[in-house]
């Protein structure tokens, strides 16, 4: 089943990773996608920019050897819809902190597009006590 995952990945920290495995895990045999959100995308809808830019954070990831490749995530239409379907996902997945959020809105799709296009969205446990944000707080705190 191709799998897709987009996001930011800022600062990678091991939530990024064990959402990267569990990813590689769904996917099986077939491909593991990331959407990589550009720096031009962060800044539209977060008003800051990311502290390590897009090229920077692609060559990251792609050196950990867990994903088939990855695809810059601009929305220039405020949707993913191309690039879910450049990746050929079956699966789009996301951490469990999304789900009481309305994820589908923000990425500009909806359960009726995803049943046309045969694409099922699936939730992953959400590493608690990690995040961009609180590696932030902390570098901020040590100055």
């Amino acid at each position: 089943m191709n799998t897709i995952t987009i996001g930011t990945f800022d600062l990678l920290h091991v939530g990024h990773i064990e959402l990267f495995k569990k990813c590689r895990e769904l996917a099986g045999n077939s491909k593991f996608i990331i959407g990589l959100n550009t720096d031009e995308f962060i800044f539209k809808y977060k008003k800051n920019n990311p502290i390590m830019t897009y090229e920077e954070r692609k060559e990251i990831i792609l050196s950990l050897d867990i994903c088939d490749g990855v695809l810059p995530n601009s929305q220039p239409d405020e949707t993913v819809k191309d690039i879910v379907l450049c990746a050929g996902a079956d699966l789009i997945v996301i951490g469990s902190d999304w789900a009481r959020k309305d994820y589908l809105k923000q990425i500009g799709l909806t359960y009726e597009w995803l049943e046309e296009k045969n694409v099922s969205l699936c939730y992953v446990p959400y590493t608690k006590g990690i995040s961009t944000s609180k590696i932030k707080q902390r570098l901020k705190e040590q100055n």
